[in-house]
């Protein structure tokens, strides 16, 4: 069947669907026909216009309702939203494809359900919600995994590349781009790898390294436009305009701006917004400062708004980030200094959705899981045979090997953004989060909190003498002796370099003490053999404050062990100091 093709052999697939119209049209076969024209309306949607697409489509649907094809007639609903989407019309897009998702997780399969599940996260994204974006996104890889899903699950992976570098998580990005093109080897679909490829310009030149994607904007631009090559949807001119500029290319830059204004005005406010960015960062490279602030000014205002449909806070603070350079350069420091605060606060924004998505993601994928669970009880009232309820108990079986491989994803994501490689402690950034909940939590329990920051002796001694591998090896065996020794209500985290933070939930500053200073001797009797060099002699000093005693915030009680560290290390190294009401009331160093 052709729809098999459809992200395999893109070009083969629209020839074999042309074939089965026509001779469907000749034998009166109305469900091959249907079957062959929504493969030509999801080409369209990749190749051609939305419009052309969602007229096929709609008459796939018509044809679909007639013969009663169910998995048809969704698959066709969910490619007419496509297609609203497309013309900017996300929250139409929505209304039409969330009510077929119900009967979609019970008719359809692997890529089908793919399809369906990746139209719905593509909604959600353009609406700035990444959270359930990425939920879906996940969903369906999970049914279009390669063995399964004809080459969809490389779609997947372009599409959560480009919503990761829309949360700012470039790097994470750059390795689903990598798992895609690694996929398209096996495929003959070029819209995929020139989707993929443009996903890695924009990371590239977001993390400041354009020059690295050139040879991409090239490749790109060496693709025909129609459906031998990247199709006439999304070029992306003024995305590759802007790494071209970044990179220093002045008139390959010009060019494709020229390029991206000849394609007539967007209906997307992200390609509206990014066009403007890359006519003002083109006058700012040829020196014309005003001329790019005056370019930039009347679009300030839709920079600023966050109620616009469509409009990601990446563009948004790509534009700001210009801004401030145009200010800055026309001597304007205190609108220099306004645009760039907004450009921070842009960034802290796609900080906290990052946040939100990789913790809440799971939320979206469990109610699905849900919903079949409850779809597979249902079938297994009707049975009433054994073999009946041994085929459900290998269905449930497989689901639960599904709902793993979920749950496998959600660790690593959650690992990426919390954790440590080095130590494998927390790191500061859950620390950062974490920190202000048991504060919280704390003073509405009535129960103290200590928080102890820890630095290890002379660790710079050891990096000059051993080398930096060496420094590395104590880091780590610290983090273990950590990791070992603390409550499974303890949060230990790696605060920077050599110095170790540890929350301990419903403790006083002396009970705190006592324990770290049983870290310490635990500390002082490790030997460590490396390279045929001895390093023994360790210790560490240490600060203890509770929220007893600081009382005020969370950052105050930070505040307070950090100085009693500073003192700690003042009297000597070697030992743990305790903030007290007491004023000079410090720790006692422990015994040799």
């Amino acid at each position: 069947m052709p729809w098999n093709l459809l992200h395999v052999d893109s070009a083969q697939a629209r020839l074999l669907a042309a074939r089965a119209q026509d001779a469907a049209a000749r034998t009166g076969d109305a469900r091959a026909e249907a079957w062959a024209r929504l493969t030509t309306g999801f080409h369209q949607l990749y190749y051609a216009t939305a419009a052309e697409a969602a007229a096929e489509l709609r008459q796939a649907l018509a044809a679909f309702e007639a013969c009663g094809d169910g998995a048809g007639r969704i698959l066709a609903g969910a490619g007419i939203a496509r297609s609203m989407w497309r013309e900017g019309r996300v929250n139409e897009a929505l209304l039409q494809v969330l009510p077929l998702r119900d009967e979609g997780v019970r008719l359809l399969r692997h890529d089908q359900l793919g399809v369906l599940l990746n139209t719905i996260a593509g909604c959600y994204s353009a609406l700035g919600d990444s959270t359930r974006a990425f939920a879906y996104m996940f969903e369906a890889l999970r049914d279009a995994r390669p063995s399964q899903g004809r080459g969809f699950d490389t779609v997947l992976h372009c599409n959560l590349a480009h919503e990761l570098l829309q949360i700012g998580d470039y790097e994470h990005g750059l390795q689903h781009v990598d798992q895609g093109l690694a996929r398209c080897q096996g495929l003959k679909n070029q819209r995929l790898v020139s989707v993929l490829l443009i996903n890695r310009v924009i990371c590239l030149t977001e993390l400041r390294r354009a020059s690295e994607c050139m040879p991409d904007v090239h490749a790109l631009l060496a693709m025909p436009a129609d459906a031998s090559g990247r199709g006439r949807m999304a070029t992306h001119f003024e995305s590759m305009a802007i790494a071209a500029l970044r990179a220093g290319d002045t008139a390959l830059g010009d060019e494709l701006v020229r390029r991206a204004l000849a394609e007539g005005e967007s209906r997307l406010p992200d390609e509206q917004l990014e066009r403007v960015t890359a006519r003002a960062l083109l006058a700012l490279v040829r020196g014309q400062v005003q001329a790019a602030a005056d370019i930039l000014r009347p679009h300030a205002a839709l920079a600023t708004s966050d109620d616009i449909e469509g409009l990601s806070l990446r563009v948004r603070a790509q534009f700001f980030g210009v801004m401030s350079e145009a200010c800055e350069r026309l001597d304007d420091p205190s609108q220099a200094l306004l645009a760039l605060r907004q450009w921070q606060n842009l960034h802290r924004a796609q900080a906290q959705l990052a946040s939100r998505a990789r913790y809440q993601a799971a939320n979206l994928q469990t109610e699905l899981l849900r919903l079949q669970h409850r779809l597979d009880e249902n079938d297994a009232r009707r049975r009433s045979t054994e073999r009946a309820r041994a085929e459900l108990a290998a269905a449930n079986e497989q689901l639960l090997n599904k709902v793993r491989e979920v749950q496998a994803l959600q660790d690593a994501l959650r690992r990426q953004a919390t954790q440590d490689t080095l130590t494998g402690l927390f790191n500061r950034r859950h620390l950062n989060d974490t920190l202000p909940t048991l504060f919280a939590l704390a003073q509405r329990e009535e129960r103290p909190m200590s928080l102890v920051i820890i630095d290890l002796d002379h660790f710079k001694h050891v990096n000059d003498d051993h080398g930096h591998a060496a420094g590395d090896l104590l880091l780590a065996a610290f983090g273990e002796l950590l990791a070992q020794h603390v409550r499974k209500s303890d949060v230990a985290c790696r605060y920077g370099g050599e110095e170790f933070c540890l929350l301990m939930p419903r403790t006083a500053a002396e009970a705190a003490r006592r324990k770290v200073e049983s870290l310490l001797k635990r500390w002082r009797t490790k030997v460590f053999d490396f390279e045929g060099l001895v390093i023994d002699g360790l210790s560490f000093s240490a600060g203890v404050a509770d929220t007893a005693i600081a009382s005020a915030s969370s950052d105050a009680l930070l505040k307070a062990a950090d100085e009693e560290l500073l003192n700690a290390k003042r009297d000597g190294r070697n030992r743990v100091g305790v903030a007290s009401r007491a004023a000079g009331m410090r720790g006692e160093l422990v015994a040799r």
